[in-house]
């Protein structure tokens, strides 16, 4: 049976984050260069992007980086030589927008097209399909049913985010930021101005909506649809957040991960695309990281309720809600044990996000004579504070920042293992020692690259018969099978000898040392020899078209997220015209239309 590849993507702010992503179970990175990854504060040198091509090569994982900007004409060469230091490294493939690329003079390296390239259509995905690249990252707008008409249409393997922030525009096609700061998000500048709060406007000037964050988001989660993304064509399950921390990367990968571990151990048609399984120290939970409220956005069509008006910061994880409180205290009825330190928010009666630190907190079980029961469930929770915490009976709190949870992501290596066959036999002058993924007789599950790895060492040394054999025999397997903190488990061992021997604790050590020096090198090198290499570009050159960086279309913003539904006044549900609107922020003023036979919203500067 073919099976096909399903991947876990995470994203990384820089190497360190790329090694702990990883480690907690993504199947490949994706990483910002020395120049042009569409993330200015994110760029990373080719020597910490090769550390993490060797780290991601253990687990046969792959490591993309982003060169995803728009370029100018005096960038190119400096763009075409970045291409060629990332392959040298060991990077799997560049993200890419600019389609000036496919004309330059680049390494083999297989090119992804970014979903800034605003790939929403049939059309769109066959044309970079011919062009010859070898995924494509859909825009977030897809439905399931546009995924699978895609897919029945195609056949280049296709990548969808399910997870993180997500913009109100469509992907490569918001310049709200170079208009209004000339910081160009397809430079890699966006200053985020759909964050920001506006007052909502009709045509005469009258005030809809006053000082909301009309065009921010709640972010994406798609967790409860993996499954059905996978039936509908998705191979690649990506993960935003180039920008974020260690923590969120962990946690919210380890999530995923551990959600489709869950549909591939009941599909024999499915396989993980690296290698290696993980073992969380900590309780993942995406709620505990940032997040503005979740939604799964357009996946089963419009919907109400995916933005967040009223906050673009993060709220965190629902603890409950308020049961009696003063200035400085407050009781909260939750399921939740709280700690001290702990960060506490809510929305007060104006829908204004209030934020305060839970200074000393006491969790009590009801009916119960206990009290301070720090790891017990509680019922009941009262929270002291330093400051007035301006909360009011009914409140609903949510938690944004778990001391104790924080200490125990921190602290998480992932403790992801690569299991292994081992052999010990007796030579004629001492001992060899042989580890083997997926050799007879004991075959291990592989991908589909089937990564037949065997290596082996030999230590001359004096043989000793063992005079207890029985124990003689279990010290070794014992000693033979700790493999401690490196990325290896042991998942058999046989024993090979003429008679039974005794061997110390010293000689089966240095054995292993030199097995796993020779295990790493051998699983580098295999990964980075046998990486696909790009396909041929089979439109002529005149079909890919430069684009200029400085553009300034007329339309600021296209939008699937439309302001008039999100707020009651969808023309097809009163029957009414869509007359425009107008956002206010300051002295600026946006336009907005609508676009009411195919449910779009532009932004247009007055």
């Amino acid at each position: 049976m073919n099976t096909k590849r399903i991947e876990l993507l995470s994203p990384a702010k820089d190497s360190e984050v790329g090694i702990a992503a990883i480690n907690h179970g993504a199947d490949a990175v994706y990483i910002g260069g020395p120049d042009f990854g569409a993330r200015e504060k994110a760029s990373n040198s080719i020597e910490d992007i090769e550390k993490l091509c060797r780290h991601a090569a253990l687990y046969d994982a792959k490591v993309y980086v982003t060169l995803n900007t728009l370029l100018y004409d005096n960038e190119l060469e400096r763009a075409r030589k970045m291409a060629y230091d990332c392959w040298n490294a060991g990077v799997d493939a560049l993200i890419v927008q600019d389609m000036v690329l496919l004309q330059m003079d680049l390494p083999p390296i297989p090119l992804h097209a970014s979903t800034q390239c605003d790939n929403l259509t049939v059309e769109k995905v066959q044309q970079l399909e011919q062009l010859g690249f070898s995924q494509v990252v859909l825009g977030r707008e897809l439905s399931l049913k546009q995924i699978r008409e895609i897919r029945e249409k195609t056949a280049v393997p296709l990548e969808f985010f399910v997870h993180g922030s997500l913009c109100v525009s469509h992907s490569g096609r918001c310049y709200l930021s170079q208009y209004v700061g000339n910081r160009s998000a397809n430079r890699g500048a966006c200053a985020q101005p759909c964050r920001l709060p506006y007052d909502l406007l009709d045509v005469k000037g009258k005030v809809l909506v006053k000082n909301r964050h009309l065009l921010s988001l709640k972010d994406l989660n798609n967790s409860a649809h993996l499954e059905e993304l996978i039936n509908a064509g998705i191979t690649s399950f990506k993960i935003e957040g180039r920008l974020k921390d260690a923590d969120y990367v962990k946690n919210v990968t380890a999530y995923y991960r551990q959600k489709l571990d869950e549909i591939i151990s009941r599909r024999p048609d499915l396989e993980q695309a690296s290698q290696g399984h993980c073992n969380y120290t900590f309780e993942v939970n995406p709620e505990k990281s940032f997040n503005r409220g979740f939604t799964d956005f357009f996946i089963n069509g419009r919907q109400k309720g995916i933005d967040s008006p009223f906050t673009p910061k993060s709220m965190g994880e629902y603890i409950g809600t308020v049961s009696w409180c003063n200035s400085l205290r407050l009781e909260i009825d939750t399921e939740k044990a709280l700690h001290n330190g702990d960060g506490l928010c809510f929305l007060n009666e104006d829908n204004e996000l209030i934020g305060f630190r839970a200074d000393v907190v006491r969790n009590v079980k009801k009916n119960s004579q206990t009290s301070n029961c720090e790891d017990a469930v509680a019922d009941n929770v009262t929270v002291s504070t330093n400051r007035p915490h301006g909360s009011h009976r009914g409140a609903k709190i949510y938690r944004n920042y778990d001391t104790e949870w924080q200490k125990q992501v921190e602290a998480s290596t992932g403790n992801r293992k690569i299991d292994i066959n081992l052999k010990l036999t007796e030579t004629e002058s001492g001992y060899e020692l042989v580890a083997g993924l997926g050799i007879e007789p004991h075959p291990l599950p592989l991908s589909s690259e089937e990564r037949g790895v065997e290596v082996s060492c030999r230590l001359s040394t004096d043989k000793i018969v063992a005079t207890n054999p029985e124990k003689a025999t279990e010290n070794i397997r014992k000693k033979a099978l700790q493999w401690g903190d490196t990325v290896f488990n042991p998942n058999s061992l046989e024993l090979q000898f003429i008679e039974p021997r005794l061997i110390p604790a010293s000689i089966l050590g240095e054995l292993k040392r030199d097995l796993v020096i020779q295990l790493e090198t051998e699983l580098v090198e295999s990964h980075k020899n046998n990486r696909p290499q790009r396909k041929e570009n089979v439109l002529p050159p005149d079909a890919i078209e430069k684009t200029n960086p400085d553009e300034m279309p007329d339309a600021l913003m296209t939008s699937h997220h439309c302001i008039r539904y999100a707020n009651g006044m969808c023309s097809k549900e009163t029957g009414q015209k869509a007359e425009p609107l107008y956002l206010r922020n300051g002295d600026r003023l946006l336009r907005l239309e609508f676009d009411c036979r195919n449910c779009l919203m532009r932004v247009f500067s007055c």
